[in-house]
């Protein structure tokens, strides 16, 4: 993992909330957890410590995960740079379905900070690898799994 994983300044930022939050809540108290099962007696036969133990290796687990992205992370905020209208990696664009009309917003960001419900594309994504480099105005072609579909590019925001 010595290559650079792109993230967006808010998709770190969420990140970090979420270690800071498994280091100084969830795993204290799953600690206390493992602690309190123990003093119940024979751990062999006892549920509650192995599903402690099992939630521990999780955490750390998830831990490890992200304080290794974030050693790795390439940290890109659009707001420091030029807004030269071409789509690039944490842009948000709007589009417009050439076929139904429809317009849909979207950002690119980075693997981890996907979630297409609040309108956040993977920059990995077939929709986003086809809108990388176009500028406003200019149609994108994407090989969706549906099949091809085409998207005008309506505006392209740095924010």
């Amino acid at each position: 993992m010595s290559d650079k994983i792109p993230l967006t300044r808010q998709g770190a930022e969420k990140l970090r909330e979420e270690l800071q939050r498994l280091k100084t809540v969830e795993r204290p108290r799953v600690i206390q957890a493992i602690a309190e099962a123990r003093a119940h007696g024979d751990l062999k036969e006892n549920a509650e410590y192995h599903a402690a133990r099992e939630q521990q290796s999780f955490i750390e687990g998830r831990i490890k995960e992200l304080e290794s992205k974030l050693s790795h992370a390439q940290i890109i905020d659009v707001t420091q740079m030029e807004n030269t209208g071409k789509v690039i990696f944490g842009a948000t664009v709007v589009l417009a379905d050439e076929d139904s009309g429809e317009e849909v917003t979207y950002r690119i960001v980075g693997e981890d900070e996907a979630d297409i419900k609040a309108g956040l594309i993977s920059v990995a994504s077939p929709i986003a690898r086809a809108l990388i480099g176009k500028e406003e105005g200019e149609v994108a072609v994407v090989q969706a799994p549906g099949g091809q579909r085409t998207f005008e590019i309506v505006e392209v925001r740095y924010e």
